[in-house]
């Protein structure tokens, strides 16, 4: 009989800091995220982990990470947090892990859960929006790719690779280009049967060399894919129930209902721009 293992994709869930004003989170975020954990606990089979791929917090600092630590603490299943551009390793591992030492590592970790390898790199890079991957990522992912050679294996990355020429015009929406055919060179023939990931803001699937690359819309805002001159942000929530079989892994977008009105507007120029700043600023 073939093996099936059940799991959630959540991604941006973009928690805010309590009792804090913020012009830039669009929706009740904490709200949403309560009310997909209840559903999360009514589908069957029982998921055997969750995955959180990043933009766990809108602005990083540790009293908000206490706040999705508080939140989730109501879910019995174990969850794998990747972290995303909105989140500060600081701020994670202070209001999250409650650790006080290493504040800047990335955070990379992998581990087997229910006969799947999950592998989660840290895309995110202090002070931009668009993500790469460290040299030390890439040393220790060649490593952990040869481990559990036998399981299916995830890999969990907030920014998706560069498809296509995206990067060329919207620098901001993955990894840049360099550390993309890197990544694909290194997960050739390894088994991998799909990468989960978010930052975009709607939902969408690639086959990339081979491989699902699954981007899930978040539980803040969705990006309006019919508008092109400018990144129009409305309405919008889905979270994934995905199935690992020896077959290969599928995936099911439950979205929650919306009005799609819109939330916001950013010029793609301001946004090539800022982050172009961001880069400088950080070099």
């Amino acid at each position: 009989m073939e093996r099936e293992t059940t799991f959630i994709h959540l991604t941006d869930l973009h928690i805010g800091r309590p009792g804090h004003d913020d012009p830039h989170l669009f929706s009740d975020t904490t709200a949403t995220l309560e009310t997909i954990l209840g559903m999360i606990a009514t589908i069957e089979p029982r998921p055997s982990f969750v995955v959180a791929s990043g933009d766990l917090t809108n602005r990083g600092d540790a009293e908000s990470f206490q706040a999705l630590k508080s939140v989730m603490a109501r879910l019995d299943l174990p969850v794998v947090y990747a972290l995303g551009n909105h989140d500060t390793r600081e701020g994670f591992y202070r209001g999250f892990l409650d650790r006080a030492e290493d504040l800047d590592a990335p955070y990379f970790h992998d581990q087997v859960i229910d006969g799947v390898h999950l592998i989660t790199l840290d895309s995110s890079i202090p002070g931009q929006i668009g993500g790469a991957i460290e040299p030390e990522q890439f040393a220790w992912l060649e490593r952990v790719l040869e481990t559990h050679a036998d399981l299916p294996k995830l890999i969990v990355s907030h920014h998706p690779p560069e498809i296509g020429d995206e990067g060329e015009f919207a620098p901001w929406r993955s990894i840049r280009g360099e550390d993309t055919a890197k990544l694909a060179a290194l997960i050739k023939g390894r088994n991998v049967v799909g990468i989960l990931s978010g930052h975009i803001h709607y939902d969408r699937v690639t086959v990339w060399h081979g491989v699902p690359v699954v981007i899930g819309m978040g539980q803040h805002a969705a990006t309006d894919i019919l508008v092109k001159d400018v990144l129009r942000m409305v309405n919008g929530v889905s979270f994934a129930i995905g199935t690992v079989r020896d077959s290969g892994l599928t995936v099911s977008f439950v979205p929650l209902p919306s009005d799609r009105a819109e939330l916001n507007r950013y010029p793609l120029d301001m946004l090539r721009k800022l982050n172009e700043g961001m880069a400088a600023a950080a070099e």
